[in-house]
């Protein structure tokens, strides 16, 4: 009897084991996620939107963030994107990091050794669409044996990270 029931404990921790591992895996990646998506973020609030000495409207829309370094040419800079940006691959609107979260390349075809694909969104607020940006970032994992999923009303998993942002005119 008393075998028995250190076989059923034994069992048992072995099982939790297996979930704490898996958890803490899932943890890890949303973790990067969210790391990879803050960066994009910074980079993207880091480019030129506002006023030059003379009061006009500066904008920085050349700029290639999706190379590392970026390219002060060649890019989309803060052009609005489509509608779609966060859901499909777009070139000037999409980049591929390795599992460390080094930038692989940008454009729709997938590079080997892809772990994570980060797509950003550029919209103009409605209300103030001259001087009011709205900034998004998803980041999600990168498996050929996962649904492409993500689109709106799909719910995201816990390995993958959206972070919203207002860009604002200022003077420089």
């Amino acid at each position: 009897m008393a075998t028995g029931l250190l076989a059923t404990a034994l069992v048992s921790i072995a099982q939790l084991l297996a979930i704490g591992t898996q958890a803490n895996a899932t943890a890890r990646y949303g973790t990067l996620a969210t790391i990879l998506a803050q960066q994009k973020m910074e980079q993207l609030r880091g480019l030129a939107w506002g006023f030059d000495p003379s009061g006009l409207p500066l904008s920085d829309v050349s700029t290639n963030t999706a190379v590392t370094p970026e390219s002060p040419s060649g890019g989309k800079g803060l052009q609005p994107s489509s509608p779609d940006t966060l859901w499909r691959p777009t070139d000037g609107y999409v980049d591929y990091l390795d599992a460390q979260g080094l930038v692989l390349g940008g454009g729709p075809a997938v590079p080997r050794g892809t772990a994570y694909v980060r797509r950003w969104s550029i919209q103009s607020l409605p209300s103030d669409p001259n001087g009011t940006l709205v900034l998004q970032v998803l980041v999600r994992r990168h498996s050929s044996d996962r649904s492409p999923g993500g689109e709106p009303g799909v719910s995201r998993t816990s390995d993958e990270a959206l972070i919203v942002s207002v860009k604002t005119r200022k003077t420089l």
